[in-house]
C-alpha cells in the first residue's frame, strides 16, 4: 500500500554564520545553477551576501535599486547591534521600494522563490527581504475567447497584481477591498479575493473565506482548481461560479454586489454567487441600447433551445410522431432516408460524435492546417456522408444548426453542459418519443432549481420568483429603469441609481 511522502523540517532560524546561510539555501534548492549568489566586498565592515533566483527578478531593480546603491563607496559608521546595522542598510543605503526584516530560513526560500532577493549579513540573525520580482509577463492585450463588437478591448493576464490593477483602474473606490493567501502546498499560488465592501453579501464573503481556508492540495495551477474545490454541489454538469478574462464584466459584476476570486498565473477570474441567467449575459449588452440588447438576449435563450433539443425532436419526430409533420415535409424526409442503413437515433449519434472529434480537433491542431481541416471536416466529409447514404442530407442541417447555435451562448461552460444533455435526450428521445424528451426537461428543471451557488437560488429570479430582478433576465430594460441592484446576490447596498431632481 503506497502512502503520501511529504518533505518536512523544523524552522530553521537565519544563523549567524553566512556560510551556514548559504550552505543551507544551496542545499534545499538542489545546487540549482538559477540560485545567484553575490558577495558584497564594498559593505566591508559588514561581510555580507545578496542571494536571488535568475529569471525571476527584475534587472533593472536589482542594478539600479539593490546592487548600484549597495556597491557604492561611502564611510560605514559603526553600530554595537546587529539590528542598526540592518536598519541603517534598510533606510539609509537602499532604494528599492520594498525591504523587510526576515528571520527563518522558511522565509527566505519561500522569498527567493516569489522572485525577492535577500540580504544577510555575517554575525546578524536577520536579514532583508527586498522587493525585485520582474519575470517576464503577458502584455495586457485583447480576451480570446469573450470577444465583442463594442465595448473595451483588454482582458486579463497571467500576473495577480496586473489584473487587480485593471479592476483598481474601473472601480476607484476605497470601498475596493482585495484580499489576498495562499493557497498549495508545494505551488504556493497566490489567490485574492475582490469585492466591494458597501454592497457585497457579508455572508457570501465569509463563506467564500471557510471554503479557501479548506483547500488543502499540493498545488493550484489555474482557476478551475478553486472552482472545482468551493462549488456548491459538484454531481452537475451546470456550472456554478461563473469565470470570466475581461475587466469589465468583472467590475461590474463587483457593483452587483458580487466577489471575484483572482489566481496568480490565470487570465480567467471567477466570480460568486453565479446564476443561471448569469451566463446568458454578454457585456455588450449593456453598451448597446436596451431593444438591441434584449432582442440578442432573447436569440440566446432560442440558441440554447435549438442547441438541446434540436436532435432529440428530430429523432422522436422521425421515429414516432411523423403524423406531426406536412405530408410534402414527410414525404421529402422518407425519400432522403430510403437509403440511410442506420435508423435516426444511430444517424444522430455518428453525425453528432463526428462534430465533436472535428470540434477537439480544431482546438488542439495547428493553426497552419486549421483551416484546411474544418474544410475536409465539414464540406468534404458531410457531403460524402450524405452521397455515400450514410446519412441523410435532413440530418447534416439539424446537426449543422445545432452546432452553430452552440457557439450563440456567451459562457462556454453552459455550452459544455448543452453538449452533454444532448445525448441524454437523443437516448431518451429514441425510446420514448417526446414523452423521453419531456422526461429529461423535468428532471433537469427539478434539478436545476435544487441547486445553489454559495447559498443563492441557482434558478433566481425566476425560482424563487423575483419581480424586480425580472429587469435584467430575459430582456434588458433601459439604464434609466434599473435604479436598484439585483435582489438575487443578497446585496447589502440596493440602491444602484438615484434620479436628481432639475431645478427650474
Amino acid at each position: 500500500m503506497a502512502a503520501d511522502t511529504q518533505i518536512q523540517h523544523d524552522t530553521q532560524l537565519i544563523h549567524p554564520n553566512l556560510e551556514e546561510n548559504t550552505k543551507y539555501c544551496k542545499t534545499i534548492l538542489g545546487n540549482s545553477n538559477d540560485l545567484m549568489i553575490r558577495p558584497l566586498q564594498s559593505l566591508h565592515k559588514w561581510p555580507s551576501v545578496l542571494l536571488y533566483i535568475d529569471g525571476l527578478v527584475d534587472v533593472q531593480i536589482l542594478n539600479l535599486a539593490i546592487l548600484q546603491p549597495l556597491l557604492q563607496e561611502r564611510s560605514l559608521p559603526d553600530f554595537s547591534a546587529d539590528d542598526e546595522h540592518l536598519s541603517y542598510i534598510q533606510n539609509d543605503i537602499l532604494t528599492a521600494s520594498e525591504v523587510l526584516y526576515i528571520d527563518n530560513m522558511d522565509d527566505v526560500t519561500e522569498a527567493l522563490l516569489a522572485g525577492d532577493a535577500i540580504l544577510l549579513l555575517e554575525g546578524s540573525s536577520r536579514g532583508l527581504k527586498i522587493g525585485a520580482a520582474g519575470w517576464e509577463d503577458r502584455p495586457v492585450g485583447e480576451p480570446i475567447s469573450q470577444t465583442v463588437v463594442r465595448g473595451p478591448m483588454e482582458g486579463f493576464t497571467e500576473n495577480l497584481r496586473t489584473n487587480t490593477a485593471l479592476l483598481r483602474k474601473r472601480i476607484r473606490d476605497p470601498q475596493l477591498w482585495i484580499e489576498e493567501r495562499i493557497i498549495g502546498r508545494v505551488t504556493k499560488t497566490r489567490v485574492a479575493v475582490a469585492y466591494l465592501e458597501h454592497t457585497v453579501n457579508v455572508e457570501v464573503v465569509e463563506e467564500l473565506r471557510r471554503r479557501l481556508d479548506q483547500i488543502d492540495i499540493d498545488g493550484i495551477l489555474e482557476s478551475g482548481y478553486i472552482e472545482e474545490l468551493i462549488q456548491d454541489k459538484t454531481m452537475t454538469i451546470f456550472p456554478t461560479v461563473y469565470n470570466s478574462e475581461r475587466p469589465d464584466t468583472v467590475s461590474a459584476a463587483l457593483l452587483e454586489g458580487r466577489v471575484a476570486i483572482i489566481v496568480d498565473g490565470t487570465p480567467f477570474v471567477l466570480l460568486a454567487p453565479a446564476l443561471f441567467v448569469h451566463f446568458f449575459q454578454s457585456p455588450e449588452d449593456y453598451y448597446q441600447r436596451a431593444d438591441i440588447s434584449t432582442l440578442v438576449r432573447m436569440l440566446r435563450y432560442l440558441s440554447f433551445l435549438i442547441a438541446m433539443l434540436a436532435p432529440s425532436f428530430y429523432i422522436a419526430i422521425t421515429t414516432y410522431h411523423q403524423e406531426m409533420l406536412p405530408t410534402n415535409l414527410l414525404i421529402s424526409l422518407a425519400a432522403q432516408r430510403e437509403g440511410v442503413p442506420f435508423p435516426a437515433f444511430i444517424e444522430a449519434v455518428l453525425m453528432e460524435l463526428t462534430y465533436e472529434i472535428l470540434r477537439e480537433a480544431g482546438i488542439r491542431i495547428p493553426k497552419t492546417v486549421g483551416q484546411a481541416v474544418s474544410i475536409v471536416g465539414t464540406l468534404v466529409i458531410g457531403q460524402a456522408a450524405v452521397d455515400a447514404g450514410v446519412v441523410s442530407a435532413a440530418m447534416v442541417i439539424i446537426v449543422s444548426i445545432t452546432a452553430i447555435s452552440s457557439y450563440v451562448i456567451p459562457e462556454n461552460g453552459l455550452s459544455i453542459s448543452v453538449r452533454i444533455l444532448r445525448f441524454v435526450l437523443m437516448m431518451l428521445a429514441a425510446a420514448f418519443g417526446f414523452y423521453g424528451i419531456l422526461l429529461v426537461l423535468l428532471i433537469t428543471l427539478t434539478h436545476l432549481c435544487s441547486l445553489r451557488s454559495f447559498g443563492v437560488p441557482y434558478m433566481s429570479p425566476f425560482a424563487p420568483f423575483i419581480q424586480n430582478d425580472l429587469k435584467d433576465t430575459l430582456f434588458r430594460v433601459p439604464w434609466s429603469h434599473m435604479k436598484t441592484r439585483p435582489l438575487s446576490s443578497g446585496t447589502s447596498n440596493v440602491t444602484r441609481q438615484v434620479t436628481k431632481k432639475t431645478k427650474r
